[in-house]
């Protein structure tokens, strides 16, 4: 029997798969949600005494609303669920019906799906009043595995209330410090800029300087997640974080003129993106049995992002074609023609060790 992490695992890879052809919100329940509510939380969506569809409770003068989803356990509604059609986005406006349910029953867990997005709503701010914002945001596209165990707790066979909304709180304070430090590393606000450029900048912080501190926070930024990936990649293949430096050519280059060059040249409205640097984290940590790290380099351009032997055009390992909607890998045979090869995502890269290791021997042959 698959654990728990596996099955949804399984449920993401189903999803990437069907996504594209899920366009109304009835596909949406029967593909994703259903699947969701009984693989993942446990349920049998069959059995009314467990899962109730279309789950009505006359509210005031609202009557005959339903909610898509109740779940109960020992004769109490425990979790509603109401559903968009995939992939609509999310909004509060959407909780509108949940918000009233919420008050009118014993549940003390609101979820808000499209299938692909879950969130989860309790209500921390006002008893028995559901909060505006979420506490726990599952995304199956981009799944954050320190969530998995808090998921767990609202399971069948391990349902425990008590304990998901005592830790509900620290869950939703630390997903928005997560998702605002994200979304500052693609775009850094005003505020953040001077929070990090204070404590390095030590004159007036003028317009001028917050402009150009700007670009310099956002380079920064993905610079550390990549070295980051890169030590995690490193400490899984038992390379030394710095590795040894032998040629004395490799050093010189540091310093030769057109390396330097080279890199004033290079940012000419080329934005290297995060997923970019993960590529080629994850291409270098292919070819380093063969090659030391410190030989292999990138070079972005508009159109593509080149991974090189040496810093050198005429050995070129691989090409992220990135900036489009269908990903590509670009690859080279021996006639350093290049193949391009459609990726849905990063792992994929891994499928090519073979060709990729290849290339480096050839050039090193050469």
């Amino acid at each position: 029997m698959m654990q728990f992490g596996e099955r949804i695992a399984a449920l993401a890879a189903k999803i990437q798969q069907q996504r594209s052809i899920i366009e109304t919100e009835e596909a949406t329940k029967n593909a994703f949600i259903m699947p969701f509510i009984s693989t993942i939380l446990g349920y049998d969506v069959f059995d009314p005494l467990e899962v109730v569809p279309e789950f009505t409770a006359d509210i005031g003068i609202k009557k005959g609303e339903k909610i898509d989803y109740a779940i109960v356990r020992d004769g109490e509604v425990q979790i509603l669920i109401e559903c968009k059609k995939s992939p609509a986005g999310l909004k509060y406006e959407h909780a509108s019906q949940l918000y009233r349910y919420f008050a009118a029953t014993n549940a003390r867990i609101a979820i808000l799906t499209n299938g692909e997005v879950y969130q989860f709503y309790t209500d921390l701010d006002a008893p028995n009043k559901m909060d505006s914002k979420p506490f726990l945001i599952l995304d199956m596209n981009d799944i954050d595995e320190t969530l998995i165990p808090e998921l767990r707790k609202l399971s069948r066979d391990t349902f425990d209330l008590d304990s998901i909304i005592s830790s509900a709180e620290e869950l939703r304070y630390i997903g928005e410090i997560k998702r605002a430090i994200a979304a500052n590393f693609q775009e850094p606000t005003p505020d953040w800029v001077k929070f990090l450029s204070t404590g390095v900048y030590e004159g007036q912080f003028t317009q001028r300087v917050r402009d150009q501190f700007t670009g310099l926070v956002a380079k920064a930024s993905k610079q550390f997640l990549g070295d980051q990936v890169n030590d995690r990649i490193k400490a899984a293949l038992g390379e030394p974080n710095v590795p040894a430096i032998s040629s004395v050519e490799l050093i010189a280059s540091v310093t030769s003129k057109p390396i330097v060059e080279a890199d004033l040249e290079a940012d000419d409205g080329v934005d290297t993106t995060l997923e970019e640097l993960e590529g080629f984290h994850i291409v270098r940590a292919i070819v380093c049995k063969d090659v030391k790290a410190n030989r292999v380099a990138y070079r972005d351009a508009k159109s593509y992002f080149a991974v090189l032997l040496d810093d050198n055009n005429r050995k070129p390992i691989a090409r992220l074609h990135f900036n489009r909607t269908q990903k590509y890998l670009g690859v080279f045979g021996p006639d350093k023609v290049e193949t391009r090869i459609p990726i849905q995502s990063l792992d994929e890269i891994y499928e090519h060790a073979e060709v990729l290791r290849a290339t480096v021997e050839s050039h090193m042959a050469a």
